[in-house]
């Protein structure tokens, strides 16, 4: 029997453990526990409950044990830009915050008063959302000084979650250059921006790449979970270990990683940190074997996620793109990166008054307000072809979408209407297949990158939509 690996991959609303391993050359995977995961309002703001998520990650570890099926080694990927800071007894300070709370507005400015906007971007590339990481730190400066006195150590959290496995502290290359203090040059941390914005530069760690060996169980957790085995760092930005997942074998290529963010771009061998590239939006992320993911955040599918919660989960994704396609003349548009969206108390609301105050028909029905989504949506994804085009001097003839939207079948349908390309779609697991290639790839399952996604390519379904 070949050998079992273990992929925890915990996205903003839910978490997975995916245990992949070869069988005749194809890669299999079987998902073993599922749970939920979601921002708490807390008197402090919107923060993560860390212990609940770490005794979730326990659980579906020690889920493999109780199957029989011990993986020889895994990993944990999550979203990008949340962390926390340890003390000298590696105690967290403070609250964990999620990204969409609100304390970072403003901080912005203080950045830039230390760093000028477009002296940030020409040396990390990566694009201002104000959410980065540079911009929580801020927040805690200004709010907290005292932890960042205090602060030992920096940590994102899957690397923390693997600290609390092993005991051993690493900080992951691809997930740290989504905090906007990392160089594109140098692929390491920029002292003189961390040492212009007052950040304590000993409490980051030396970067370590995917594949790395964090170490093995401590015996407090082999003692909980009944098993020991290997902590190995895969991309620990899931959007890194979906991009490692679209299954395209040429030097460039087009991908949504498609989830509650769209993450749409190309691998390139050298960042882009031109004045255009920044006043476009685009941004530099880590990849796999120093590739850049260059690509840009579009709201994705959190804002029809948000739609189906306010009306109390009682259709189905696929429900709700068959009510849109009814309504597919409806005629009016969003733009899906609007701030009103990110975070608002009604998304339905929110797409109402922005048809409203635009002076565009107002959706009425649950079809109609779909309808506006994913319209929008494709059209975002249509323009974002063309600036990509612009950018890179490449053309693409291919969109692979990846990620959960690889089965939004109506979505992908409009994608390639609306940018006159090719949609080829799948695998809906992208995240949790990256996570698995580069845990085999360091274990020696795959000699690299291009002969992992050849196997993806292999293994999984892929939908074909065509522009006519």
């Amino acid at each position: 029997m070949n050998p079992y690996f273990l992929a925890v991959d915990i996205g903003a609303s839910s978490g997975r453990h995916m245990l992949g391993h070869l069988e005749k050359g194809r890669l299999v995977l079987e998902e073993i526990y599922r749970f939920e995961n979601g921002m708490k309002q807390t008197k402090e703001g919107l923060c993560w409950d860390i212990p609940a998520l770490f005794q979730e990650i326990k659980t579906g570890i020690r889920r493999c044990g109780e199957l029989g099926k011990i993986p020889v080694s895994m990993g944990i990927d999550t979203w990008a830009v949340d962390y926390v800071l340890l003390d000298e007894q590696d105690r967290i300070l403070g609250d964990t915050f999620g990204y969409r709370d609100g304390r970072t507005e403003g901080m912005d400015e203080e950045v830039y008063r230390l760093i000028p906007e477009k002296e940030l971007y020409q040396r990390t590339g990566i694009q201002k959302q104000i959410f980065n990481t540079v911009f929580q730190l801020m927040a805690v400066k200004k709010t907290h000084p005292e932890y960042l006195e205090q602060a030992r150590t920096f940590l994102m959290l899957p690397d923390y979650f693997h600290f609390l496995l092993t005991g051993e502290k690493r900080s992951e290359y691809t997930n740290a250059t989504s905090t906007q203090l990392v160089n594109a040059e140098t692929k390491d941390w920029d002292d003189e921006i961390i040492s212009r914005l007052g950040y304590p530069r000993e409490m980051f760690l030396p970067l370590s790449q995917p594949g790395t060996l964090v170490g093995t169980f401590t015996k407090e957790i082999e003692d909980e979970v009944g098993f020991s085995c290997q902590v190995v760092l895969p991309a620990t930005h899931d959007t890194a270990s979906a991009v490692m997942a679209v299954p395209c074998q040429e030097d460039h290529c087009l991908y949504i990683s498609s989830g509650t963010w769209s993450l749409m771009g190309t691998e390139n061998k050298k960042a882009i940190c031109t004045e255009e590239s920044r006043q476009k939006n685009f941004t530099n992320e880590g990849g796999y074997d120093f590739r850049y993911r260059y690509l840009k955040n579009i709201m994705g599918l959190w804002m029809i996620q948000s739609v189906r919660h306010e009306e109390k989960d009682q259709y189905s994704f696929a429900q709700l793109c068959e009510m849109a396609d009814e309504c597919s003349d409806f005629p009016s548009r969003v733009l899906v990166n609007a701030p009103e969206f990110l975070a608002p108390e009604s998304m339905t609301e929110a797409v109402c008054r922005y048809c409203e105050k635009t002076g565009q028909r107002v959706p009425e029905t649950t079809g109609e307000l779909a309808a506006v989504i994913y319209q929008s949506l494709a059209k975002c994804y249509g323009e974002t072809v063309g600036e990509i085009e612009q950018l890179t001097g490449e053309h693409y003839d291919t969109i692979h979408i990846v990620g959960g939207g690889a089965n939004a079948g109506y979505l992908n349908r409009l994608t390639a209407m609306q940018a006159g390309r090719r949609v080829l779609a799948g695998p809906s697991e992208a995240t949790a297949i990256g996570n698995l290639m580069a845990q085999m790839i360091g274990k020696g399952e795959f000699e690299g990158l291009m002969q992992a996604r050849a196997c993806v390519a292999e293994s999984f379904p892929i939908c074909e939509y065509t522009k006519g």
